[in-house]
C-alpha cells in the first residue's frame, strides 16, 4: 500500500464525526470479564465448530469429496479465470461507486487507495463479529484520513449502501421475472411500487398533499432534533443530504456500477459452475446466488455465512439441475476465490492501510509491496467496467518519495 496519513485525522473546525476516529476510555465504565468482552467472538466459533461436529452425523446425505475433488481438479482453466476476472470485476465496480461519489462531494482519491479501502472493509466484514458495524466504522475513518469531511463521509457510506441494496432487489426481481414458476410474485412486486409511484407523483405536485404525505417524517425529524442524544447525528444525516448533489452522468454511472457490483459476482457464479461442467440457465445461477444470498443473512453470526451459504448455494443449483457433486465443486470454487481470496487480500490491504500491528518495518514494507502488486493488478483486472478513471494525482495524496 501506500502511505495514507495525508491529512489529518480530524480536520479541525469540525465537530466530532457521526462514527468514532477512536475509541476514548471511559472512565466511568465498569471493567467487564474477558468473556463478556469476546461474546461475539465465542458464539461465532462455537457455531462454526458445532457445525463441524455435526458433519459425520450427515455423512450419508453429504457429497462424495472425492468426486468433488476430481470435478475441481478437472476444472476449465479458462473459465476459472473468469471467476477470478469476475470477481475482481465485482470489487473493483463497488471501489469505483464509492470513489465516484467522494468525487461528487468534491474528493479526489486515487484508485488503488480506493481498491484497498474496499478489500480492508469487506475482510473486516465478513471475518469478525459484528462486522458490518467494524467495516462501516473502518469506511469511514479511511474517507476522513483522504480528507472527506465528517458529513461527506457519512453521505458516501448511505448512500452507497442505498444504490447497491437497490440495485440488488432490481437484479433479484429481473431473475425471479426471468423464471415462469416465480413469475407472478415477481411481476406483483414490480406493479405495487410502480402504481404507488405513478399516484404520488401527481400528489407531490400539490402542496396541501405533499405536506400532508410529508408530515410524519416532519414529525420525526423535530423530534429527533430535541432528543439530546440523538440531535448531533440527526443534525449531520440532514447535512449529509445536501453534500451529494450527482449530475445525471453521475447518476448513470452510479447506476452501472452499482448492477456491475452484483452481474459480475453472479458472473462468477456462473463461470465456476461452467467450469466443471455444469449447464444452467443463467436466472437458475442467479436465483441461486440470491437464495445463498439470504441463507447467509439469516446466520448473521457465521464468518461470511459460512456453511449456510455454500450449502444453499449449492442445494439450489442441484434443484435447477445440476448433480450434487459437481454443484458442489463449482461453489466451492466460487468461494474459494469470491470469499477466502478476496479476504486474504483485504487483510493484505488493511495492513498496508496501517491499521495493522506493530511490525519491524522490514516486513511491513514487504507487505507493503505485495499489497501495491495485489491492488495494481486488482485494478487492472476491474477495467472490465465502463467507468472511465477519474485522475489518480490529488492535493490531499501526494505520492511517496
Amino acid at each position: 500500500m501506500h502511505e495514507t496519513v495525508t491529512a489529518p485525522v480530524r480536520p479541525p473546525a469540525e465537530a466530532d464525526p457521526p462514527f468514532p476516529l477512536h475509541d476514548e476510555p471511559d472512565e466511568r465504565a465498569v471493567a467487564r470479564p474477558w468473556w463478556r468482552r469476546r461474546a461475539g467472538l465465542i458464539v461465532q466459533w462455537a457455531l462454526v465448530l458445532g457445525a463441524l461436529a455435526a458433519l459425520p452425523l450427515y455423512r450419508d446425505e453429504l457429497p462424495d469429496l472425492g468426486a468433488i475433488w476430481r470435478a475441481a481438479s478437472h476444472a476449465d482453466p479458462g473459465w476459472l479465470t473468469m471467476v477470478v476476472l469476475a470477481v475482481a470485476g465485482s470489487m473493483g465496480a463497488f471501489a469505483r461507486l464509492q470513489r465516484r461519489l467522494l468525487r461528487v462531494g468534491g474528493l479526489r482519491m486515487q484508485l488503488r487507495r480506493a481498491f484497498a479501502i474496499t478489500y480492508a472493509g469487506n475482510a473486516l466484514s465478513t471475518t469478525l463479529p459484528a462486522g458490518p458495524a467494524v467495516s462501516v466504522v473502518y469506511t469511514f475513518r479511511q474517507f476522513r484520513r483522504a480528507g472527506a469531511s465528517a458529513q461527506l463521509a457519512t453521505a458516501v457510506i448511505l448512500a452507497g449502501g442505498v444504490i447497491t441494496t437497490t440495485a440488488y432487489s432490481l437484479i433479484a426481481l429481473l431473475a425471479l421475472v426471468a423464471d415462469p414458476y416465480a413469475r407472478g410474485f415477481a411481476l406483483l412486486a414490480l406493479t405495487v411500487p410502480l402504481v404507488l409511484a405513478v399516484l404520488l407523483v401527481p400528489a407531490l405536485r400539490r402542496r396541501p398533499l405533499r405536506d400532508l404525505l410529508t408530515a410524519p417524517l416532519r414529525r420525526a425529524h423535530r423530534a429527533a432534533l430535541a432528543h439530546p442524544k440523538i440531535s448531533p447525528y440527526a443534525e449531520r444525516l440532514a447535512g449529509a443530504r445536501d453534500i451529494l448533489r450527482p449530475t445525471l452522468r453521475d447518476w448513470a454511472a452510479l447506476t452501472a456500477l452499482a448492477l456491475l457490483n452484483w452481474v459480475f459476482d453472479i458472473l462468477a457464479l456462473l463461470s465456476a459452475s461452467h467450469a466443471v461442467g455444469i449447464d444452467v440457465a443463467p436466472n437458475g445461477v442467479a436465483l441461486a446466488y440470491f437464495a445463498a444470498q439470504a441463507a447467509g443473512s439469516l446466520l448473521p453470526l457465521l464468518p461470511g455465512g459460512l456453511g449456510a451459504i455454500e450449502g444453499s448455494m449449492a442445494a439450489s443449483l442441484v434443484a435447477f439441475g445440476a448433480t450434487l457433486s459437481p454443484a458442489a465443486a463449482a461453489v466451492g470454487l466460487y468461494r474459494l476465490v469470491s470469499y477466502w481470496a478476496v479476504v486474504a487480500v483485504g487483510w493484505v490491504a488493511w495492513v498496508g492501510l496501517h491499521e495493522g500491528p506493530r511490525v519491524p518495518a522490514r516486513a511491513k514494507a514487504h507487505l507493503a509491496g505485495t499489497g501495491r502488486l495485489i491492488m495494481d493488478g486488482m485494478s487492472a483486472a476491474a477495467l472490465l467496467t465502463p467507468y472511465a478513471a477519474v485522475p489518480a494525482q490529488t492535493p490531499a495524496e501526494a505520492p511517496r518519495p
